[in-house]
């Protein structure tokens, strides 16, 4: 009884999230009401409370570590942005074809992405477009393809994806297999839906971006702290490599560092000046509604998670399909409902490595399906949370826009590795 009726909690809050604009109530609303009242009914029905209450912390220590590595990434982009450091970025662009500018940040996404993060791409790409494209629908359909692009690219990179990332160290795979064995399928799942998305801007050109304003001092300072930035966002996955310390660690003493540096740069400067390049100022400006959406939404999945739904859904997958394709396949598809990371949990627990061994194609196609399955819905994916919060874009917008493309992308990338395993194995 207690299954099913955290269930249909589940589903009735994901339905308020999906009807966010015709029912007027914000999406963080729905989520942390549907996190709360999830767990609510678990601890109700469960005969200990210390057991409930010791798998909501251990699911909250998870979840934090995601909440602090995305305040940690925003604060610092609000930085750089703060500082015009993305207009250095956008007076060096100088196509003004709409379509060749999608292809270009596309490119550039998803190889970021596969060095970085695909978060923490998302919202780099997602602000530096906001300062290119005045129209809001461009804006909307450039986020939608950066989505498309850091899911894949994350994919068939160990420091990518927080799910290839848990196979990695759980030793179902190994970093250069995973990249020789998924680049091919990650890059032409997302060409398609890029040149799919490029047409639509067939002959259409963006405005020219206007030389900046900015004193010669300003533009300095300008460029060393994007220089900084982003030396630091790259300093993070290799902070996790060496000291194997979570992501979130790394970004911490990111913006740490950040903080000293800014504040050195603009010490001598009056209060007034100053203070609109302070950390403090930019955590003002990050999306903090977007933040406690993710936290309401990760709440209410990992009550799935402990009360074993998503260990009898993916039993069931697997006796139901029988084919160890078709089971990544569906876990993809569902990875854009709930969250790809206990999807790829429950499968690690279900298969050990004397069932499929280290570099098994299973493992490598799991990979590939739970990383970009997430673009088909907005909240499938920790990118598309973070673009759908900078960029307020509504659910259904992108389910009925940027849905299929990402779809088509997803079942073009299934076959090309299909294809590939069948050529050279």
């Amino acid at each position: 009884m207690g299954i099913t009726l955290i269930i249909i909690v589940f589903v009735l809050g994901y339905t308020a999230i999906a009807f966010e604009h015709p029912l007027k109530i914000n999406k963080a609303a729905s989520a942390l009401i549907t996190g709360v009242l999830c767990w609510t009914i678990y601890m109700l029905q469960s005969a200990s409370a210390d057991t409930v209450t010791a798998e909501l912390l251990h699911h909250l220590g998870e979840i934090a570590s995601i909440l602090f590595f995305l305040l940690g990434a925003m604060t610092i982009v609000e930085l750089i942005d703060s500082h015009e450091g993305f207009e250095i970025i956008t007076q060096k662009i100088k196509t003004r074809s709409t379509s060749q500018l999608l292809l270009i940040i596309t490119v550039i996404t998803f190889f970021l992405s596969a060095l970085l993060d695909n978060l923490t791409t998302a919202i780099v790409m997602t602000s530096l477009c906001s300062r290119i494209l005045n129209r809001k629908e461009d804006r909307l359909w450039f986020a939608g393809m950066i989505v498309i692009a850091a899911n894949t690219g994350g994919a068939w990179s160990p420091l990518g994806d927080v799910t290839t990332t848990m196979l990695w160290i759980g030793g179902q795979i190994t970093a250069m297999n995973i990249i020789k064995q998924l680049i091919l399928p990650s890059m032409i799942g997302c060409i398609i839906p890029a040149l799919i998305i490029a047409r639509r801007f067939k002959g259409k050109t963006i405005e020219s971006i206007p030389p900046s304003g900015a004193s010669g001092k300003e533009i300095r300072e300008g460029k060393l702290i994007l220089i900084v930035g982003i030396g630091f966002l790259l300093f993070v996955p290799a902070f996790k490599t060496v000291t194997h310390l979570p992501p979130f660690m790394g970004m911490l003493l990111a913006l740490g560092c950040m903080w000293v540096i800014t504040t050195l740069i603009h010490k001598r400067k009056d209060i007034g000046t100053a203070s609109k390049y302070t950390v403090a100022n930019a955590l003002q400006k990050i999306d903090t509604p977007s933040i406690l959406f993710f936290l309401g939404i990760l709440l209410a999945v990992s009550s799935l998670q402990s009360i074993g739904a998503l260990k009898h859904l993916a039993d069931a997958l697997t006796n139901t399909l029988k084919n160890e394709y078709a089971i990544g396949t569906a876990l993809g598809a569902l990875s854009a409902i709930v969250d790809n990371v206990p999807l790829v949990a429950a499968a690690q627990g279900m298969y050990d490595l004397s069932t499929y061994p280290t570099d098994h194609p299973f493992w490598e196609f799991l990979a590939l399906t739970t990383g970009t399955g997430g673009s088909m819905i907005i909240i499938g994916s920790a990118a598309g949370v973070a673009v759908m919060g900078i960029e307020q874009i509504n659910f259904m917008w992108y389910l009925k826009k940027i849905g299929w493309v990402a779809l088509v992308g997803f079942v073009v990338s299934i076959l090309v590795f299909l294809l590939q395993v069948r050529v050279f194995h």
